[in-house]
C-alpha cells in the first residue's frame, strides 16, 4: 500500500501534512526508502520510551519516487487495480 499511497501523493499540494496511523506508516516506509522527503513526528519520548508517530508532513517526492510512480503507470493493465485504489485512496475525506 505504501506504492498507492505515493501515487495518491503524486497529485496532493505538497507540503502535505498527514494524521492517520496507516497514513503515518505509509509516509514513514516511503520516506525509509528514498521515495519521499518527510518530517515525521519523534517516535520516542525525552526518556526513550518508544511512542508511534502521530503526525508526518511530507514535503517532496524524490526523483526515485517518480521512477516508481513512472513504472506504476507505464503498466496499467497489471495495475489497473492498485490504482483504483489509489483513487479510493485519493477520495477518502480525511485527506482533504
Amino acid at each position: 500500500m505504501p506504492l498507492l499511497y505515493l501515487l495518491y501523493l503524486q497529485t496532493a499540494a505538497l507540503p502535505k501534512v498527514v494524521t492517520r496511523p496507516e497514513d503515518v506508516q505509509y509516509v514513514s516506509v516511503l520516506k525509509a526508502t528514498g521515495l519521499v522527503e518527510a518530517e515525521i513526528a519523534p517516535a520516542s519520548d525525552p526518556v526513550g520510551k518508544y511512542h508511534v508517530a502521530r503526525t508526518a508532513t511530507v514535503t517532496r517526492i524524490t526523483e526515485d519516487g517518480i521512477v516508481e510512480i513512472n513504472k506504476l503507470l507505464e503498466a496499467p493493465r497489471r495495475n489497473a487495480r492498485p490504482l483504483q485504489i489509489a483513487r479510493n485512496i485519493a477520495r477518502r475525506p480525511s485527506l482533504a
